[in-house]
């Protein structure tokens, strides 16, 4: 089947589309190379360069290629910036969607994957992980532009057809995860302490969260293809992990013993979020193939070589 896939040439995104080739699909990518990379195109897939903002070029774009799926992955990805900026991360995260929306029944796609956040929109999580069915309370804008996009996803299914997998992703991290910007702190940290510099770790460090390793999300995707129609499932590991923790397993597999630059906690920012995957076990046939420890030394192999 063709898929179309916005934000392929970026980190989760362009993981995805290797896949989807690997496994006999044609690919088809829609990125403005704002954070993602021309180097992690995959070279048989066919690349557009533009923003999903671009209504009209998103739907010429859709009525050339006509996709069977479509894997909606770009997105204002920083938690703080939507923060700092609700208006410019609504403009990308909620309106840009609805241009994917619109195109996608315009053309007759016959289903959506959406790359949502379950690490933002439970909010502060208690002694057992959120399921699927636990109240939604985003604390940043980016979660509530993601929960909005979930239902306006419904409100497109129900009334035009169009079905849908919604996954709620943890903390994913990994191979081609931007080590120089705001999000990824396990990029970010395995960068500077392959460099051997030291870390900067807001609050104490014990903050948690729910990581999981790119290509078991990619795996996720590669099931919701033909599972879990308009369905709402959790990508996590069932386990909160804290920062204190990353910083110790990056510094041992580093070689590393610079101590971690402690600054204040920043607004914004949850204490505790980790996610129920019991329901992915059931429907989706997945559960989390890479350990915290394996997973960091892939992404340290992966800059290593870089």
């Amino acid at each position: 089947m063709k898929i179309l896939i916005t934000g392929g040439a970026g980190f989760i995104g362009s993981n995805i589309v290797d896949a989807a080739i690997e496994n006999g699909h044609k690919a088809v990518i829609v990125d403005n190379l704002s954070s993602g990379s021309i180097n992690n195109i995959n070279k048989k897939a066919k690349f557009y360069k533009t923003d999903i903002v671009d209504e009209k070029n998103i739907l010429k774009i859709f009525k050339r290629e006509k996709p069977d799926i479509v894997i909606h992955c770009a997105a204002q990805i920083d938690v703080r910036k939507s923060v700092a900026d609700p208006k410019y991360d609504a403009d990308i995260n909620i309106l840009g969607s609805l241009n994917i929306l619109k195109a996608c029944v315009e053309n007759k796609t016959k289903k959506i994957i959406f790359a949502s956040s379950g690490g933002t929109i439970y909010g502060e999580c208690g002694v057992k992980a959120p399921d699927e069915n636990a109240f939604p309370n985003p604390l940043s804008p980016y979660g509530i532009a993601k929960h909005s996009v979930e239902n306006y996803i419904k409100f497109y299914s129900e009334i035009h057809g169009l079905k849908y997998t919604i996954l709620r992703y943890g903390n994913i991290y990994g191979p081609r995860q931007d080590p120089k910007g705001e999000a990824g702190v396990i990029a970010i940290f395995a960068l500077k302490m392959l460099n051997n510099e030291a870390v900067t770790v807001f609050g104490d460090g014990k903050q948690m969260r729910d990581y999981v390793y790119v290509a078991d999300a990619v795996n996720a995707n590669i099931a919701a293809l033909k599972k879990a129609d308009n369905q709402i499932i959790n990508i996590g590991t069932n386990k909160a992990v804290t920062l204190n923790e990353i910083v110790a397993i990056i510094s041992k597999l580093s070689k590393t013993n610079k101590k971690p630059v402690h600054k204040p906690k920043r607004d914004g920012e949850l204490f505790k979020s980790f996610l129920n995957n019991d329901k992915a076990k059931k429907v989706l046939n997945w559960k989390p193939e890479t350990n915290i420890i394996e997973g960091i030394k892939k992404t340290l192999d992966y800059f290593s070589n870089e």
